[in-house]
């Protein structure tokens, strides 16, 4: 059954009261128009996420997990309502200053890894240091630590071919990390990848979000994300259907109390 609205702002008050607020959206709309068809992929989208805290958003395909996700990583733009970070509306940010939130507060994480296929695993994570003017020591020592975070310092020089699926997501993880962003925003991180590999990309998120206090959002199918998040947000037909907290959610296997209607 889903969450009323009451339930919903009592869930995101009680968790971790004293966290400031990182992300706040606001009656977040988006539609698509494609000839004389209107598509609404967000229909009044109001959440909270405090900082420090790991989000799982759930849903079938094509509920609205992925724009929610391009809304609040600033990769697209509202048809209304608003997006704030750190209490900084992103609609009133002109091209230069949405630039900087992109490359210094914000790490992305792809289903598809989009890592430049010419360039070894060092050359990769440190393109995002490269855009914002970091220098050459820098780069290099830094590139090397986040490789050395992810297991992958040996395989530096290795290009994108020549690394296993797992890899090429480790490496997409120390690029995301590359200018020690606040937020983290990945998509379908583990969908592409084995059951065990998944268990260790999943690993290493929770460390990120332990040791260094990232916020991590995952937008994903894996149900295995659940186990791991502070927070659950379910998205169906562009609406909050319901958010919960991890104590909140029964895990068995092969089913999730409240995952059916």
């Amino acid at each position: 059954m889903s969450a009323t609205h009451a339930d919903r702002t009592e869930t995101e008050t009680r968790d971790d009261r004293q966290r400031p607020v990182i992300i706040r959206t606001l009656r977040l709309k988006k539609a698509y128009r494609i000839g004389t068809v209107v598509t609404e992929a967000l229909r009044g989208v109001d959440t909270v996420v405090h900082r420090g805290e790991f989000i799982a958003v759930m849903g079938p395909s094509g509920s609205g997990k992925t724009t929610y996700f391009n809304m609040i990583g600033g990769l697209d733009s509202p048809t209304s309502g608003r997006v704030f970070i750190d209490e900084v509306d992103v609609a009133q940010l002109n091209a230069v200053e949405l630039a900087f939130l992109r490359c210094h507060k914000i790490g992305y994480i792809f289903q598809s890894y989009n890592l430049v296929r010419y360039m070894t695993a060092l050359e990769n994570v440190t393109v995002p240091m490269v855009f914002a003017g970091a220098t050459a020591e820098e780069i290099q020592a830094r590139g090397m630590a986040l490789l050395q975070v992810v297991g992958l310092a040996d395989r530096w020089h290795h290009k994108p071919v020549q690394m296993s699926g797992g890899q090429q997501q480790r490496v997409a993880i120390a690029r995301s990390m590359a200018n020690n962003p606040a937020i983290l925003l990945c998509d379908e991180p583990t969908a592409n990848l084995d059951l065990k590999t998944g268990r260790e990309i999943l690993d290493i998120l929770m460390r990120l979000n332990k040791e260094k206090g990232v916020t991590i959002i995952c937008a994903t199918h894996d149900h295995r994300m659940l186990d791991v998040s502070d927070r659950m947000i379910w998205i169906r037909d562009g609406c909050i259907e319901r958010i919960r907290r991890r104590d909140e959610v029964a895990i068995e296997v092969g089913s999730i109390d409240g995952e059916t209607e």
